[in-house]
């Protein structure tokens, strides 16, 4: 699981300590849902589908950095790099996250525009967290790992921004 990634530090008045955020991730989870999108390159709608770990502890979306060279989608260089730390508070071995990729995500009918954090995954190759969760409310069974979005916003056809913890309609 992966969670909090930072976001921008503001510049702080004088006597006031700086405050920042790590992105941590956890070596096993507990209860694991995993269901089958389709992930799409936006320059040449090329797609490829895999199997993406939903997980409500981490707070963006994310792509292992072998997958995403595997499958040649375009890095686009974050402004600055983000630190990504084990949930034990060890350093990832990836190092930090350096890259996004923007695509759209297909699940069951449905499409989105996401912009998605590239970092050292291990075996997993695609991580849903809770902004991908929050905008679309999907009816998970835990017992089964089936998946339904029945109470998706009215997004169907437009773009959903999903950018470092937040999830805005646009």
């Amino acid at each position: 699981m992966i969670a909090a990634r930072p976001r921008e530090v503001k510049a702080q008045p004088k006597g006031e300590e700086k405050i920042e955020r790590d992105i941590r991730r956890t070596v096993k989870m507990i209860m694991e849902v995993w269901m089958k999108v389709g992930i799409e390159k936006l320059n040449s709608h090329e797609g490829v589908t895999v199997k993406a770990l939903l997980d409500s502890g981490a707070t963006g979306l994310f792509a292992d950095q072998k997958f995403v060279e595997k499958h040649g989608f375009k890095m686009q260089k974050l402004d600055r790099p983000l630190n990504v730390k084990n949930v034990d508070g060890t350093k990832n071995s990836g190092g930090m996250i350096t890259h996004e990729i923007e695509v759209n995500i297909f699940f069951k009918g449905h499409v989105e525009q996401a912009k998605i954090d590239v970092c050292n995954l291990g075996r997993t190759e695609v991580i849903l967290g809770i902004p991908w969760l929050a905008a679309h409310n999907p009816e998970i069974n835990w017992e089964t790992g089936e998946v339904k979005m029945m109470r998706c916003p009215p997004l169907y056809g437009k773009k959903l921004e999903i950018v470092r913890g937040e999830s805005k309609r646009i």
